[in-house]
């Protein structure tokens, strides 16, 4: 990091039984929020810093209002480098500009929640290397890595949609796609499309067909299926609630519903936070959980998938949590194990 920012020596990986030191950049916004929520809580974690360049000397629960009561930390401007691992709470092209300018130590776990470094070819700056932290995915590759790129909200939503098939090579038609996330999924700026009078009583489509998390939900699909070469056609909603994401996935397929859900029961079979299911789901039972549910049906000769998970957990800060536990050999569910909105 920079000289000016009163920075201390590295410090070793955890050990002797001690909590993983975290420091937070961006820790005023959604996800730097429900960040911060889960680590206030986690039995193996000590919040060292909070940085935020506009919240500077602010009490976090003058922000977090929510977190009034849970700590008395304050935002700060200055950076540490006596942590263990740093979360990058920040928007698309700042973790880049943020590395750029900072020098953090390689003992320094960093996990960035941007899209800067998700993508093979962008997955290296300096002398740092990004590994793509799907659980459900690259678990044993996340348990050794340096640092970790996390994923998408819509790119998990639909990668755990389909990566059961791309395993078993069963990804041989075009894949049609129509995916509806909150409001939050658009972040704290304030903009046309998220302002209250616009978002209510609304819902509209974007980005139809070129949404940015393609190219990352492609790159999984082809290590698990390679070759994998069908048209995703993705058509993403905003919707008229806060947040969560569900999507609806359908392709033609030869399998059977049972062969299909037994192929999906069985890759997840040891991942703790995604579940599936042939009964109908909604969205009220994963919001403000780490989970991911999957619903799996048979029309005809279509293969049809509803995926849901929570845009801020399972879709972000819940997911860096479940890779920071694995990179520290911690209980994947350490932390996360949390209680579902239900009515």
């Amino acid at each position: 990091m920079s000289d000016n920012n009163n920075i201390k020596d590295a410090i070793t990986p955890p050990s002797g039984g001690r909590g993983v030191r975290a420091g937070i950049i961006g820790g005023a916004g959604y996800t730097g929020g429900e960040m911060l929520r889960i680590l206030v809580n986690h039995p193996n974690v000590d919040i060292v810093f909070v940085n935020s360049k506009s919240n500077t000397g602010n009490y976090i629960y003058e922000v977090h209002t929510d977190l009034f009561g849970d700590t008395d930390l304050k935002f700060t401007g200055e950076l540490s480098n006596d942590i263990d691992v740093l979360f990058l709470c920040v928007g698309h092209g700042d973790a880049k500009k943020f590395l750029a300018e900072n020098d953090i130590p390689d003992t320094v776990k960093i996990i960035d929640l941007s899209q800067d470094f998700r993508l093979s070819q962008n997955s290296k700056v300096k002398s740092k290397n990004f590994t793509y932290g799907l659980p459900e995915l690259n678990r044993e590759s996340i348990k050794t890595a340096d640092n970790i790129a996390n994923p998408g909200c819509f790119a998990s939503c639909l990668q755990l949609g389909l990566l059961p098939l791309a395993a078993n090579a069963q990804l041989n038609s075009e894949v049609h796609i129509t995916a509806t996330t909150g409001s939050t999924g658009a972040g704290q700026s304030p903009s046309a499309t998220t302002h209250f009078t616009w978002r209510n009583d609304n819902l509209s489509v974007y980005k139809a067909f070129d949404h940015q998390h393609l190219g990352e939900i492609g790159q999984s699909l082809n290590q698990l299926q390679p070759g994998f070469g069908q048209t995703l056609n993705f058509i993403p909603y905003r919707g008229d609630y806060t947040r969560g994401i569900i999507a609806s996935i359908y392709l033609d397929s030869d399998l059977t519903e049972a062969e299909a859900l037994k192929l999906y029961e069985d890759y997840y079979a040891a991942h703790p936070f995604t579940h599936v299911t042939s009964r109908n789901i909604d969205l009220k039972q994963i919001v403000n959980t780490n989970k991911c549910f999957i619903q799996v049906k048979k029309h005809g000769n279509k293969l049809f998938i509803i995926s849901i998970l929570d845009n801020l957990l399972k879709g972000a800060s819940g997911q860096a949590v479940q890779n920071m536990n694995l990179l520290f050999g911690l209980e994947e569910t350490a932390g996360l194990r949390l209680k579902a909105i239900g009515f």
